[in-house]
């Protein structure tokens, strides 16, 4: 059975930022391109919200920049209930790349926001950022043949 999740991505757009540049940013962690904006205040901010498929990239990113422990450790410590949140700079996002920050002081222009609501977030976790034995993901040494694509996989209920 699959796990699924409501997912939203949220970033302030600053007055001196290009909000094209700051959808790019929130494209290249999500692969999926449809952003809103909206107005808290003063304030404008770009939110993309929807279900897993849009952290497959980003599970993707984490496979390849082979940061899943670093990611699985920030992910864990963001369980809060039925829900995880976490931080990527939105620079380094912005070029592809992954680099989680805190909420402040870290990231001039500020983070982008990635909130995951999931009846089992470790399970979910366990799919996003797997533990590794040797720096290879265990979903990978526990199959037979070679390993599907991240695109593929879905989160599977335990």
């Amino acid at each position: 059975m699959v796990l699924r999740a409501k997912v939203k991505v949220e970033a302030e757009v600053r007055a001196t930022e290009d909000e094209e540049r700051v959808a790019k940013a929130i494209y290249n962690m999500t692969g999926l391109g449809s952003v809103a904006s909206c107005r808290r205040g003063r304030q404008t901010f770009l939110v993309q919200e929807g279900d897993e498929s849009l952290l497959v990239r980003l599970r993707q990113l984490l496979r390849a920049e082979r940061i899943l422990d670093a990611a699985r450790k920030i992910m864990l410590r963001g369980v809060q209930g039925n829900s995880f949140s976490f931080y990527l700079n939105k620079q380094v996002a912005f070029g592809g790349h992954v680099s989680f920050c805190m909420p402040e002081g870290e990231s001039p222009l500020g983070p982008l926001k990635f909130t995951v609501e999931v009846d089992d977030p470790k399970s979910f976790i366990d799919w996003l950022a797997t533990k590794t034995v040797d720096g290879r993901p265990v979903d990978e040494i526990c199959r037979s043949g070679s390993p599907p694509s991240a695109r593929s996989e879905r989160p599977l209920r335990k």
